[in-house]
């Protein structure tokens, strides 16, 4: 009998859920991708900022990671070749796509769409059958920061997928963006009648210091006493609204980060991981302060980095970092050999999610496909959400992304729309991390909108604003990312900027890397007024509130242009990080 290569594959995967080893196609250059053996007797799996994405999607990984100070040319402020030679994976094959920008739109039309949560819950599910006790951790920024089902569901839709999905142990970040009273209500009803543990050790009560989650939670795999220790991100209530989450207090807390570990420790814990939604530079130093801690799973800054950076810990061990990605594109596995007391070895993969190599798990699959085709009622208006997810805005005629430490694509399109659609002449969008790719030729869709504006507080606005206080926003944005102490940065990516150019010196101090900002041609003026569009204030009440909301915005210029092509993207020139910074190649020669 001839069998066609997709029929091959279905019957592959088909096998794999039945505990045969996945397609052995699934590998670069012929090895198979996840045929990955059981070793030692503690297994954790682990993936982390979502966003909600319940589909496969095509992503591409920055060409723009700039490390400063200590973390300068080290993980994972590496891109593109450097990332490849530093982990010793061959260049052009299936991995290599997954890992980098490099060749994306010829790789994503060889190798398609990514992640998925269909195709996520078979590869979880084969890999707990082949490693009884394996629990699964998400890392947070699951619910949100980037659907129209998000949004319109109230969350519900990530909510339900996590209960099919199996996770286990969860800490978070965006799920506060819908607010204290709604994230109670999931923990305390969604999440505990399924048994999904929500730590955070670091979010407390602001009146009285009591802790608003539980720290840490011991599970025990194979007679092994297992603790997750949760950090949810630490500067929640600055780089989003405070008034979402307005009596808990957050934090670093690298102190009583240690006190957790020791009081689990107390409690019986032989290996003590924490959950993190840190990011990966403020990951990694906290691992050289705290004693005891085996090893961080960490999330937030979108890192897919194949092989956990050892740390050495004040009192002589090691604790591994890690970091899983984001968008459901990878999967976590880490191995432990617990014996007489200790860790004797550990192995760890990094499995990118092929959606065309792993069938999806149907009773996922049907859940998706309800639950988007389901009509909801949002601001007054009832819709079918499948429907309305599917309207054709505009043709895309270049490839539109948006991952790096400057204005991508789609960022670029998302503020050329403020400008054009609120009269503007500056506009600034945030330097949010999530968000979808669309390749050339691809229609563009009111789902890939929502992929990079769905969140629950998004007024577009237009105010007024001088040169000098251009100027100071943007250094300060510019501190955040590019502070030389891990612990002072706050998240995100440097906003994005239209109808400004300017250049930047990551490595000078705050007030001083922001240079030759122009506007129209001239120097800006730091004594002018220059009217500024943006979105995604965190105040409660907005100045300038437009009464329009981002999306529509962006969907309105989208109807208007019927094609979308962005040939000189507004980029700023980086000056002082030196020719041999690893984390820096310019987009136009990345893509152009």
């Amino acid at each position: 009998m001839q069998l066609s290569r997709r029929e091959f594959l279905q019957m592959m995967a088909v096998a794999s859920v039945a505990g045969f080893p996945l397609s052995g196609l699934a590998g670069s250059h012929g090895r198979n991708l996840y045929d990955v053996p059981r070793y030692g007797n503690v297994s954790l799996l682990h993936y982390t900022d979502c966003h909600g994405q319940l589909n496969p999607v095509y992503f591409r990984e920055p060409n723009i990671n700039i490390g400063v100070a200590g973390m300068r040319n080290q993980p994972p402020h590496l891109v593109g070749e450097a990332l490849l030679k530093h982990f010793g994976i061959d260049p052009g094959g299936r991995k290599a796509h997954a890992f980098t920008y490099l060749d994306f739109v010829a790789g994503a039309e060889e190798y398609g769409r990514v992640g998925g949560f269909a195709h996520l819950s078979t590869l979880v599910k084969q890999l707990k059958a082949s490693r009884p006790g394996a629990l699964l951790l998400d890392g947070g920024d699951t619910w949100g920061g980037g659907t129209g089902t998000g949004v319109w569901t109230n969350a519900q839709d990530m909510v339900d997928a996590q209960k099919i999905l199996t996770s286990d142990v969860m800490t978070g970040h965006w799920e506060f963006t819908y607010g204290a009273d709604r994230v109670m209500e999931v923990v305390e009803n969604d999440y505990a009648a399924a048994g999904i543990d929500f730590v955070a050790q670091n979010v407390t009560d602001v009146d009285w210091g009591d802790q608003i989650f539980k720290p840490y939670v011991i599970r025990e795999i194979n007679g092994v006493n297992v603790a997750i220790i949760g950090q949810a991100f630490p500067y929640t209530p600055i780089a989003n609204p405070r008034f979402k989450v307005a009596q808990w207090s957050f934090g670093i807390r690298p102190d009583d980060m240690q006190r957790q570990v020791n009081a689990a420790r107390a409690e019986g814990a032989e290996i003590v991981v924490a959950l993190s939604h840190n990011g990966m530079d403020v990951d990694l130093k906290m691992a050289g302060m705290v004693e005891g801690l085996d090893a961080i799973f960490g999330g937030h800054t979108h890192d897919g980095v194949p092989a956990p950076t050892p740390v050495k810990t004040p009192d002589g061990g090691t604790c591994l970092v890690m970091n899983a990605g984001s968008n459901s594109k990878f999967l976590g596995v880490m191995d432990f050999d617990f014996r007489d007391g200790k860790i004797q070895g550990w192995k760890y993969h990094l499995l990118p999610v092929f959606s065309n190599l792993i069938d999806p798990d149907p009773e996922m699959q049907r859940y998706i496909d309800t639950m988007r085709n389901q009509e909801v009622t949002f601001d007054g208006e009832t819709f079918n959400m499948q429907e309305k997810l599917s309207e054709e805005l505009a043709v895309a005629d270049t490839l539109l992304f948006r991952r790096g430490n400057f204005n991508g694509t789609f960022d670029q399109l998302i503020v050329d729309a403020l400008v054009e659609q609120l009269d503007a002449q500056i506009a600034f969008s945030p330097g949010f991390r999530w968000g979808t790719t669309v390749l050339p030729g691809m229609p563009i869709t009111f789902e890939h909108v929502m992929d990079q504006t769905g969140l629950t507080y998004p007024a577009a606005t237009r105010n007024v604003m001088t040169g000098s206080m251009i100027k100071t926003i943007l250094e300060d944005v510019a501190d955040n990312l590019f502070h030389e102490d891990p612990f002072f940065q706050q998240g995100g990516d440097m906003v994005r900027i239209g109808g400004l150019k300017y250049a930047i010196d990551p490595t000078k101090g705050i007030g001083e890397r922001i240079l030759e900002m122009e506007f129209d041609g001239k120097p800006l003026d730091p004594d002018r007024e220059y009217v500024v569009a943006g979105w995604a204030s965190v105040q409660e009440d907005p100045a300038g509130d437009t009464g329009r909301k981002i999306w529509d915005v962006v969907a309105e210029y989208l109807r208007d242009k019927k094609t979308i092509r962005i040939d000189n993207l507004n980029e700023p020139v980086v000056k002082g990080i030196g020719e041999d910074n690893l984390g820096y190649v310019p987009t136009d020669k990345s893509m152009f």
